[in-house]
Parts: structure tokens; sequence; C-alpha cells
């Protein structure tokens, strides 16, 4: 990671990144129509040698001033390379046509955030989702998960799957090393990790504590992918103190779930788990901690995804720095037997046991 106690920029650059930060919102938006409108493709297709601006409108099927204006601001962007007269894609425009986590990240700001940033100044000043008005009228964005705007749905779930998936499959053998015969898997979402654990092990059960409208859509997976004999849901608003949880369980499972919530409520939500767990049993937290990342471009893309939570989710949680998250663990009475850093694309890994 970089040494952030040194300003990288002196007086001309940083007067130079500033007007690239003015016009961030053009630049964005340019290099997503690029690639919507599928110019980036044709530029990928055209190798080295690029193409002028008339090959590319007859090939896109854009007219010649939408190829050139866009060409033009993605030159100054360093999306494209300019070799008088062709256009040539560079190193920057095919991560952004042929990433995965460029295009996961690009489409979830897009489609979930972008609007909803313009309130990012109220959501601040009043510790509320003030953005989330610009997807529907709940509380908080978990409660609308299921009733988003159906492109917004989709790279909302693009979005969490793209990062947590990467994850699940490295983890079964650590969790499962010890035979747990029953799982709880708190904030279970769609019941993707359940159903990875059901197909791991053909004796485990796992019981998914979620908000009703979630359950609805993990119950349904369960049941297309055969496993509502083994998957149980168990109805729950983890911010209600007077919230029950499932008992006798061998392992509790949270997995991108603290980051949902504040500090305090972390605390409550570790303290209900502490006091309802077998003493025996252990506890794992999936989580991804911004400075705990191996490359910097990973800690910039969680300290924005934490103003999505500001302003979409719930307007007080985020992804935390891991030695402030360590001090709630151990306030609910936790001691961490292992810490595991830098699984998937940065996610660590918490075992847990009373402490």
């Amino acid at each position: 990671m970089s040494n952030f106690t040194k300003d990288p920029f002196n007086a001309l650059e940083a007067k130079t990144e500033a007007q690239k930060l003015a016009f961030a919102p053009i630049v964005f938006h340019t290099a997503r129509t690029l690639r919507d409108l599928g110019i980036l493709k044709v530029l990928d297709d055209a190798g080295e040698s690029g193409l002028d601006a008339v090959a590319i409108a007859d090939r896109s099927k854009v007219s010649e001033y939408g190829v050139k204006v866009l060409l033009d601001m993605a030159i100054s962007a360093n999306i494209v390379l300019w070799n008088k007269p062709n256009y040539i894609l560079a190193n920057l425009g095919h991560f952004i046509f042929h990433d995965g986590m460029t295009n996961a990240n690009l489409d979830f700001t897009a489609d979930v955030c972008y609007a909803a940033m313009m309130h990012l100044t109220e959501a601040i000043k009043e510790g509320t989702p003030a953005g989330l008005k610009e997807l529907g009228d709940w509380e908080t964005i978990y409660q609308g998960l299921s009733k988003l705007p159906e492109k917004a749905k989709e790279s909302w779930f693009a979005f969490d799957h793209f990062y947590s998936d990467r994850s699940f499959p490295i983890l079964l053998d650590t969790v499962f090393a010890a035979k747990p015969k029953h799982l709880v898997d708190i904030g279970g979402n769609t019941g993707k990790w359940a159903m990875q654990c059901c197909r791991y092990d053909s004796e485990v059960k796992v019981t998914i504590v979620d908000l009703p409208q979630q359950l609805e859509m993990a119950m349904k997976n369960a049941e297309e992918n055969g496993f509502q004999e083994r998957i149980s849901p168990y109805p729950a608003n983890m911010l209600d103190k007077q919230q029950s949880l499932p008992s006798g369980a061998d392992v509790w499972w949270m997995s991108q779930f603290l980051d949902c919530f504040s500090p305090m409520e972390i605390l409550n939500i570790l303290k209900k788990v502490r006091n309802t767990m077998d003493q025996n049993a252990t506890v794992y937290i999936l989580e991804l901690f911004w400075d705990a990342q191996k490359y910097d471009a990973a800690s910039y893309s969680l300290n924005a995804t934490s103003l999505y939570f500001t302003c979409l989710a719930n307007g007080n949680s985020r992804f935390y720095r891991s030695e402030d998250f360590l001090e709630i663990v151990q306030e609910a009475g936790f001691a961490v037997e292992k810490r595991t850093d830098d699984i998937g694309l940065g996610h660590t890994l918490l075992k847990l046991v009373a402490a």
C-alpha cells in the first residue's frame, strides 16, 4: 500500500488532478458509453493498428460525431491512444472492456449509486441513507433489495457476488474441517453460501437468519436446487434488541454482513451471538478491511463503497479499518483464534471463539 503520509503531487500536478476530479463524472459516463455502444469492442478487435473515426462509426453504427466527441475525451482520459488518424485502445481501455471487477464496479456505481450520490451531503449531515429515495421508499436498502428497479437489482447482486463468490470455495475446507452438523448463516442474502455448504457436505443443516424479504429469495433458490430439507429460514431483524437467535449451532457464519452496521450495532449483534452460542461453537466472520489490502486500488474501491453504505444502505455503516473492528470483537466477548488475510479478492477471515 502507498505511504499515505506523503503528498504524491507537487502544486502543478495537484492542480491537474483537481481538474480531473472536477470532470470525473463526465469521464465516468464517457467510459461507460464507449463500452455500452460497442466502440471499445471495435477498437479491441482492431488491435494495435487501431482505426480512424469513419471506420469506427461504420462498425459501431454510431455517428462520426458521436465517435469523435467520445474518443477525444477518451484520449485525455488515457482510455485510448491517438496515432493520427487512428484511435488505438490503451491499457486502461482494455481493462474497462475486459476486466470483470472493473465492470462490476462500473455498473454498481452507475445503476445503484450514481443518482443517489447527489444526496451525500444530506446523508452525512443527517446520518440517514438520504440517496435511497432515488431507488425506492425504504428505511434501508436491505428492505428493498428484492424490489429494486431491475437494472439496479442486477448490478447490486453482480457486484456483491463478484467479490464473495471468489472467496467462498476457498473457505469451505476451513469451515468444514471440524465437520459441523449445524451452521447458522446470519445475513444469508440469496442463500449462495448455504447452498455451497450443502453441496460440500451432504449431511450439514444450515439455518439462514435474515429479513423476511431476503429469506423469500433464499428459500426459493434453495428449493430450486433441492436443498429445502436442509436449509431452514429464520426471519429476524438483527437491529431489534428483543430478537432471538436459533440455538445449537456448531458454526456461526457472517459474510460481508457486519459492515452493514454501525460500530454499536455490530457490538450488539456480536453480543447477541455470544450469549446464544454454545460455549464450544466457532464464529467465522468474513470481511473486507480497507487497511488489509495488498493493492491501493482495492483500498480505494473499499473506501468508495463505504460511501455507498452512507448514502444508500443505511447511513451509518462502512468497510472498517481492521483495528477498529477487532476492538469491537474483543468488547463483545470474543477472542480471535486465527486471522487470515488476502483471501480471494482481499477478504479477511476471522475465526472467533468465546473469550
